[in-house]
């Protein structure tokens, strides 16, 4: 048997006795063999021998008392336990509803007692700054680094990025999403009078506010596990992917949140290896095929493959040209055709073919949307290469974006964020460089 405070455990938590399911009251006994959860019995039941399950009369045990002096020798552990509870329920300075509260001791003893071992008291202020330094030490031991983040997007309502990003307002941290779910409770009182059926009506309406905080809920923790906060980078690393492997990518993103974001990853990552295996698989074929069995070999045969791909195309831009050599007039046309694809967008007459089609006109900008934020410039690029307004601004923005975050850009950088028609990729870009919106990396 051994005396143990109960001051280490909270005296106003404790669990009712095992043996009479009555409030347990100071001195108690608790059971040192039995446990967790802590074997607890009152004296009544302890004196009778009480035994449950494992626990036997014979077990050692301990008898849980705040009886004694801590910081002074007439106030016990519990009556200070009573003064830190009162002053926390009626505020610091209302002793004498403090003093009413404890019952024990008069105003000017609470007050007196209270300033002395819990306010000026040196050995507390010495022992919270040596808990506080020791808490900074080992924060400073496992903090984690500091590294800023990209700006993140700040799309505008109803957008169709802001639709991508489920309504999320990452400056804010929130949704702009059921914005007024809170409407529904605000006139809604529960009395005693209610009906059966409007208290079960309110009680709806309540659970039905829930499940819309759930979906709140559920939105964000989607969007933050997977990394969809800031979408444009995300994209980005989307590219790094084949086609193919694009294609499933954005089939299989509703499923992610059924997956989990690693899960997710591993199931791209395994089809993506999938993908180059097969491919280099259909390379080894073909070599096998040409009847190569060596690495060396395959070498040689890719150089060679090479050389015959650009002279079959050298081969094919010379028929076009005589074509068109008896044609003076057709010859001038295509030389400027081939000048304008090299060298940037410019005026460029439409060439005629052997099988009568023409090229097409110039795109009519009368009344399209953001043809009054182009200059004259763009306005012609716009028509020439037949591309809406809308849309060139689009892609301004985003090539602009990209070359002030690189320090420049490069052709095959600006055909991985526009995904058009190359030539007309090549004639924004150039236009772009030109004009000085863009750099060359």
């Amino acid at each position: 048997m051994r005396f143990t405070s109960g001051f280490a455990d909270d005296p106003f938590d404790k669990p009712p006795c095992r043996g009479c399911s009555s409030y347990l009251t100071e001195p108690y006994v608790k059971c040192a063999e039995c446990g967790p959860p802590p074997f607890l019995l009152c004296l009544q039941c302890f004196t009778r021998g009480f035994e449950y399950k494992k626990h036997q009369s014979d077990h050692t045990y301990e008898i849980m008392t705040s009886d004694f002096p801590v910081l002074d020798p007439n106030w016990t552990a519990q009556e200070e336990m009573a003064l830190l509870e009162a002053v926390m329920d009626c505020g610091f300075g209302n002793w004498q509803d403090v003093a009413n509260q404890m019952c024990t001791k008069s105003k000017e003893e609470c007050e007196k007692h209270y300033m002395k071992h819990f306010i000026n008291n040196p050995l507390f202020a010495s022992t919270l700054l040596n808990l506080k330094q020791a808490e900074e030490a080992q924060h400073s031991e496992t903090a984690i680094p500091f590294h800023p983040a990209d700006d993140p997007p700040r799309p505008t309502f109803d957008s169709l990025l802001s639709r991508d990003m489920a309504g999320y307002m990452p400056a804010r941290a929130d949704f702009e999403f059921d914005n007024y779910a809170e409407w529904d409770l605000r006139d809604i009182d529960f009395v005693e009078d209610d009906s059966d059926i409007l208290h079960a009506l309110k009680i709806a309406v309540v659970d039905i506010y829930h499940s819309r905080l759930k979906e709140r809920q559920r939105r964000k923790k989607i969007i933050r596990d997977h990394g969809l906060i800031n979408l444009r980078k995300f994209q980005i690393l989307e590219r790094r992917y084949p086609k193919e492997v694009q294609d499933l990518y954005e089939t299989m993103r509703r499923f992610a949140r059924i997956l989990g974001p690693v899960e997710h990853d591993k199931f791209i990552e395994s089809h993506a290896l999938e993908f180059e295996l097969r491919r280099e698989i259909k390379r080894l074929q073909e070599y096998r095929a040409a009847g190569i069995t060596n690495f060396c070999s395959a070498r040689t045969y890719d150089h060679l493959k090479k050389t015959r791909d650009e002279e079959r195309l050298k081969r094919t831009m010379l028929t076009e040209v005589l074509q068109y050599i008896q044609d003076s007039s057709a010859c001038q046309q295509w030389l400027s055709r081939q000048a304008d694809i090299d060298s940037g967008p410019a005026s460029a007459a439409p060439l005629p073919s052997n099988s009568g089609k023409r090229s097409a006109p110039p795109l009519n900008l009368t009344g399209l949307p953001g043809t009054e934020k182009l200059n004259e410039k763009e306005k012609e690029l716009c028509q020439m290469v037949r591309l809406v307004p809308g849309a060139y601004l689009e892609y301004k923005a985003a090539l602009v974006n990209e070359c002030n975050k690189q320090g420049g850009l490069r052709l095959a950088q600006a055909r991985a964020l526009i995904k058009i028609d190359v030539n007309k990729t090549r004639k924004i870009y150039d236009f772009l460089i030109r004009e000085g919106y863009i750099t060359k990396a």
